[in-house]
């Protein structure tokens, strides 16, 4: 029966824990321009990383049009 009790106060301790990391972040989204810019470019990667990792799934090579190709940055 103790072992019960111990078991249920550290797991209420790891969610009381939990809880109160995600209200101390809060939810406030970047309001910087930097910030604004970044995820921006980073929407944009992840857009191009969804249609050219998307092609290989159905059997197609990539095109010369693809994404991946002209990005700046890869080999």
């Amino acid at each position: 029966m103790n072992a019960l009790l111990i078991l249920f106060a550290v797991l209420g301790g790891i969610g009381a824990l939990l809880v109160l990391t995600l209200l101390r972040r809060g939810g406030d989204r970047t309001d910087t321009v930097d910030g604004v810019l970044q995820e921006q470019r980073a929407l944009r990667q992840a857009k191009a990383d969804r249609v050219s990792f998307g092609l290989g799934a159905h059997n197609s090579l990539p095109t010369a049009s693809d994404s991946y190709i002209h990005r700046k940055g890869r080999p």
